[in-house]
């Protein structure tokens, strides 16, 4: 089974010069789909116990779109492992090289969703 959240990353969300983002973003959003996970899959909640590997391979900036994919790889009694994937699907015109803003609102869907973010955690449910 698999989640799929979509947020657009606001521009107050800018930790960082260059208008980055800080990686406790995706983190945020990867629980958000675990909760949903748990949610189709037990009827609760559940509670995240933590990530047991996260690797940040791309930057996040304000003003993308990222999509954030959790998948259910083991069901234990009460756990549940889960795969994680962000990935960038639209992304301000003034983070891509190839293409100039025409305004400061200028975005682009990319042709290709651009991973950032991939990592394991495990939930707990009652």
């Amino acid at each position: 089974m698999t989640v799929v959240h979509r947020r657009y990353v606001p521009r107050n969300a800018a930790h960082y010069s260059g208008k980055l983002v800080d990686g406790a973003y995706v983190l945020g959003l990867f629980s958000d789909a675990a909760t949903e996970m748990c949610i189709r899959t037990d009827d609760d909640e559940g509670q995240f116990v933590g990530f047991t590997e996260v690797d940040f391979l791309e930057p996040v900036h304000t003003g993308d779109v990222i999509e954030a994919e959790a998948t259910l790889v083991r069901v234990g009694n009460t756990s549940r492992q889960l795969a994680f994937e962000a990935r960038v699907v639209c992304r301000s015109a003034e983070h891509i090289e190839s293409r100039r803003p025409v305004a400061d609102s200028t975005a682009h869907v990319l042709d290709e969703p651009l991973v950032v973010v991939r990592g394991t955690g495990t939930v707990v449910v009652e």
